[in-house]
């Protein structure tokens, strides 16, 4: 599947139980990677919520996610400098969001091992923040203890997907699991 809007870590041996899940959901695809699905739903608030319900009803309903990150920015990108071009273009329209918070990037990187650095470029999308805060005078900081937001950054392959969540967020819905 080459549009997506979610993806997925699930947990060994839970492939198939954790794709009959999700595909009441909309279309769910393996990729190239090692337990890493992707998913293209209609509306993610409903998904979230929906699996919210299932995990408060029983806990142990999501066990077989080790993560969901829904993505609401997405792009394709064939280099690294590419990557980092749009990258920046994206994060960018969360700043105004962001002003005067603590916030941390976080990647996680499927494909262009030894080409992308996930460590480096989470270092230089917060710099870009950091930087265009201080530009606007409403400056920011990264924080990786209690931040006010993650954006999340998921790279499957040359397909970048990235969303910002808040903290009240990540604690509505444990099974995004940003860190």
């Amino acid at each position: 599947m080459s549009d997506w809007n979610i993806v997925v870590s699930v947990r060994e041996g839970s492939f198939a139980r954790a794709c009959k899940i999700l595909e009441k959901f909309g279309p769910v695809s393996r990729t190239e990677f090692y337990n890493v699905l992707v998913m293209k739903v209609k509306d993610i608030q409903s998904v979230l919520d929906e699996l919210r319900a299932w995990m408060l009803k029983d806990p142990e309903s999501l066990s077989v996610l080790t993560r969901l990150v829904p993505v609401t920015h997405t792009f394709v990108f064939q280099s690294p400098e590419e990557f980092k071009v749009k990258a920046k273009e994206t994060i960018l329209k969360w700043a105004p969001q962001l002003a005067g918070k603590a916030f941390h990037v976080r990647i996680r990187r499927r494909g262009f091992k030894g080409r992308l650095s996930s460590a480096e470029e989470e270092q230089l999308l917060d710099k870009v923040l950091l930087d265009a805060l201080e530009g606007a005078k409403t400056p920011g900081h990264v924080n990786f203890e209690n931040p006010d937001a993650v954006i999340a950054v998921e790279i499957v392959g040359s397909r970048a997907g990235l969303s910002l969540w808040t903290a009240d967020d990540l604690k509505t819905y444990p099974f995004i699991r940003l860190k």
